[in-house]
C-alpha cells in the first residue's frame, strides 16, 4: 500500500504524460525533505582501524561498537532540529555501511518477503482511479527536461509501474552488477523486516546522529568538517550541478555508490552523509526536541506533520545522492529528514544497529 497522496499524485502525471496536456497541479510542500531525500571524515581525522571493536551480524556485515556517551543534539539552522539539547546514549553496534542489495538479495532468497513496492494495489482504497492504473510500483527520480521553480518536487519524482529493489528505476534497470551499492526502493516495513531476521533493529535518530558526529564539534556544517571537498576529492555521494536538470558527477557518481566508496567518519562508518537516506525507528514530529528524555530517546508515540497532517512519517537521516544546497540541505549535520512508511523511492535505504 502507498501513500495515496504520493500515489494519486504520480499516477495524475503519468494520465498527463499519456495525454501530453498539463494538469495544474503545482502542490507545494515546504522544503521536502520528504522526497528531495550526505558523512565521511577526510582521512586524516580516521582512527586507526586497530582501535575499532567489530562484531559480525547474521548478514556478514561488520559491525562497528559504538561506544555511548552524551553529545549536544540537533541543529540551529532547522526549525525541527531545535532546541539543541543533551542526549546520552548507551553503546551499541553499528552495521559499518548501508545494507547493500546482495544482502537484502539474500534474505528475499531465504524469506520470501515481497516488498511494498512488489505488492499489488487494492482498487478499494483508490476511489474513482481506473484500475488498470493501480499497478505494482514506486518514485524514481526523473531528470526533467525544464523545471518552473522548485516547489513543485512532482516536475521530477514519477511513479514507475515494476520499480522496486531489483529494478531500482524501472522495469529496464537492473542490480545485477550493483551488489555492492546500498538497496532501495523499500518502505520502512521492509527495512524493519531484515532488520528483525538478521536479529537487529533499525537505529533510533539519536543513536543515528550520535555516531554521525563521532565527537565532532557542534558547529561543524557537515558531519565531518566544513569543506565538501579535499584534495580537489569530493567527501560524498551528493549533487553537484544545477539541480534538478544538469549533474555534473563530479563525484563520479550519478545516482548510488558502491558501499565505502568515500572515506568513513572517525567510527569508522561510511556514507554517513549522501549516497541514501536511511530509515529511523523514529516516529517524526517536528516538537519532538521540545520534550524529549534526555537518556536513549526514541522518538515520540506517534507521527505529526503540519505539512502533510494526514500521512504516517519515519525519521530518515543523512541525506542522499540527491541533496545539494540548492534545494536538499537536510544532508547537513543534525539535520532531519522525514518519510511517508509506504512510500519506497530510488534514494532510500537504511543500516542496522544491534543492542550490548
Amino acid at each position: 500500500m502507498f501513500s495515496r497522496f504520493i500515489l494519486l499524485a504520480a499516477l495524475i502525471c503519468m494520465m498527463a504524460c499519456q495525454s501530453e496536456t498539463k494538469t495544474g497541479h503545482n502542490d507545494t510542500v515546504g522544503d521536502s525533505v520528504a522526497l528531495c531525500h550526505m558523512g565521511a571524515i577526510p582521512s586524516r581525522f580516521v582512527q586507526k582501524i586497530d582501535s575499532f571493536s567489530y562484531a559480525q551480524g547474521k548478514d556478514n556485515m561488520r559491525m562497528v561498537r559504538i561506544e555511548g556517551g552524551t553529545f549536544q543534539m540537533g541543529s540551529s539552522n532547522f526549525d525541527d532540529a531545535q532546541p539543541i539539547h543533551e542526549v546520552k546514549v548507551s553503546s551499541f553496534y553499528m552495521d559499518e555501511h548501508e545494507v547493500t542489495n546482495a544482502q537484502f538479495k539474500t534474505f528475499v532468497e531465504a524469506t520470501g518477503y515481497v516488498t511494498v513496492a512488489e505488492q499489488p494495489l487494492d482498487p478499494r482504497e483508490f476511489p474513482g482511479v481506473d484500475p488498470a492504473m493501480l499497478v505494482p510500483g514506486s518514485a524514481v527520480f526523473a531528470v526533467p527536461r525544464e523545471v518552473q521553480g522548485l516547489n513543485n518536487y512532482m516536475q521530477w519524482w514519477q511513479y514507475i509501474p515494476g520499480a522496486n529493489w531489483r529494478h531500482p528505476e524501472g522495469p529496464k534497470s537492473s542490480i545485477e552488477d550493483k551488489g555492492s551499492h546500498p538497496v532501495t526502493q523499500l518502505a520502512y516495513q521492509d527495512a524493519e523486516a531484515y532488520a528483525k531476521w538478521v536479529g537487529k533493529r533499525l537505529p533510533t535518530e539519536a543513536e543515528w546522529e550520535y555516531a554521525a558526529k563521532a565527537g565532532k564539534h557542534q558547529d561543524e556544517t557537515y558531519y565531518w568538517g566544513s569543506e565538501k571537498k579535499e584534495d580537489g576529492k569530493w567527501l560524498a555521494n551528493i549533487y553537484q550541478g544545477d539541480f534538478p536538470t544538469h549533474n555534473t558527477k563530479e563525484d563520479g557518481y550519478e545516482t548510488t555508490a558502491p558501499v565505502k566508496s568515500f572515506p568513513p567518519n572517525a567510527y569508522g562508518l561510511y556514507d554517513m552523509e549522501g549516497n541514501v537516506w536511511e530509515w529511523c525507528a523514529d516516529f517524526y514530529r517536528p516538537d519532538y526536541y521540545v520534550n524529549s528524555p534526555k537518556a536513549n530517546p526514541k522518538g515520540p508515540t506517534d507521527s505529526y506533520d503540519p505539512q502533510e497532517p494526514g500521512l504516517v512519517k519515519r525519521v530518515q537521516r543523512g541525506g542522499s545522492f540527491l541533496c545539494n544546497d540548492q534545494y536538499c540541505e537536510r544532508y547537513k549535520a543534525g539535520s532531519r529528514g522525514k518519510g511517508e512508511i509506504n512510500s519506497p523511492t530510488n534514494n532510500v535505504g537504511f543500516r542496522c544497529v544491534k543492542d550490548i
